[in-house]
């Protein structure tokens, strides 16, 4: 067995939830005929068996170099959901410069899978000011042919292992957020902060509009080391 295609209607969210919960990953939407309902919108749902038999993941430093395999990661992410609100893909030159800028205070790391570049992960200043130098936002982001294949917790525990090291006592994660979940934008990032011990500190709404849409956004947190 190769793969599970499965379809639902579009007003069906109960059934989108539970088709993601278990693993399948939205591959668009199609207008259709049906008996029961006459014309209508079909989202159609995909789960991959064998995406997961895969090769050791390795995590290392980014280098500026690789500026535009993290864009090709990334990319996707910007054009067809609204798990980040920027609206256009940050060229390869921006990419070089964010490298560069990060890793002059944070780790910023990537990981690959025979010798392909599969993810990254970053952290960058969760306020200027002096007084919040023990905090950290954080941003992980893996190719979306292979989430939930344990890449985004590798890379997570590889991050939180350097900003202990740096003496980070505070990771935070900003999520953009929507309920319920539409085909830009599930929950995913909420449950998988969530299993890595975050807990939700704050809730604002409708602060972002991204595909003619309004979404919120959510403050994750996890303490990872003692405030003395």
């Amino acid at each position: 067995m190769q793969a599970i295609r499965l379809d639902a209607l579009a007003s069906n969210t109960p059934a989108h939830k539970l088709y993601k919960r278990l693993g399948f990953e939205y591959r668009g939407k199609q207008h259709l005929y049906a008996e029961n309902t006459g014309w209508t919108d079909f989202y159609f749902f995909e789960f991959k068996s064998d995406i997961c038999l895969t090769e050791k993941i390795m995590i290392r430093d980014a280098k500026e170099t690789d500026a535009k395999a993290i864009q090709a990661i990334y990319a996707p992410y910007v054009e067809q959901t609204a798990v980040t609100f920027e609206y256009n893909v940050p060229s390869e030159e921006e990419f070089s410069r964010r490298i560069e800028s990060v890793k002059q205070k944070y780790p910023w790391i990537v990981a690959e899978r025979n010798g392909q570049m599969v993810g990254y992960a970053y952290a960058s200043a969760f306020k200027p000011r002096d007084a919040y130098q023990w905090a950290v936002e954080t941003s992980i982001y893996v190719n979306q042919s292979l989430k939930r294949c344990g890449i985004g917790r590798q890379l997570h525990e590889a991050l939180e292992q350097r900003l202990k090291a740096q003496g980070i006592l505070n990771m935070n994660a900003c999520i953009s957020f929507i309920d319920p979940e539409d085909e830009y934008l599930t929950q995913d990032s909420v449950r998988f902060h969530e299993r890595l011990g975050y807990q939700k500190v704050a809730h604002f709404h409708q602060c972002g509009k991204k595909f003619n849409r309004w979404y919120d956004m959510i403050w994750m947190e996890k303490l990872i080391g003692e405030h003395l």
